[in-house]
């Protein structure tokens, strides 16, 4: 298959790499299926609507941040990155992360009710 993204150009991919959420991801609950793009040097992956491909979520791991965030068994947690032209004010949402198992090709977003993990956490502070 292959998808034009504004970001990466043309990609062509195998249908097997398509992840899956059933229910989408919040406010875009039509969109099901994605690919996971990483660039070699990156600290970001990017979350890419196969329907749409303007359709992109970047996302960070949140095991980089906090090793005990909340966990599902054999599936990778993300937070979904909002990003600034000035990288002191890019922002991670931790209260909706997106969960993939790159193993069953399933992901799913999930609303996590604790007040210490909030939707504008800065990813980068200033020394």
């Amino acid at each position: 298959m292959k998808l034009k993204t504004h970001q990466f150009g043309e990609i062509e991919f195998d249908e097997s790499i398509i992840v899956e959420f059933e229910s989408g991801i919040l406010g875009f609950d039509e969109h099901k299926k994605f690919i996971v793009i990483s660039e070699e040097d990156g600290i970001f992956y990017w979350l890419t609507s196969v329907d749409e491909p303007e359709l992109v979520f970047p996302l960070f791991p949140m095991k980089v941040i906090l090793e005990n965030y909340p966990e599902v068994a054999e599936f990778e947690v993300f937070g979904i990155v909002k990003l600034q032209k000035n990288p002191k004010d890019i922002t991670l949402n931790m209260k909706a992360p997106i969960y993939l198992n790159q193993n069953t090709k399933k992901g799913f977003q999930k609303i996590i009710d604790n007040d210490e993990f909030t939707i504008d956490y800065k990813l980068f502070i200033e020394n």
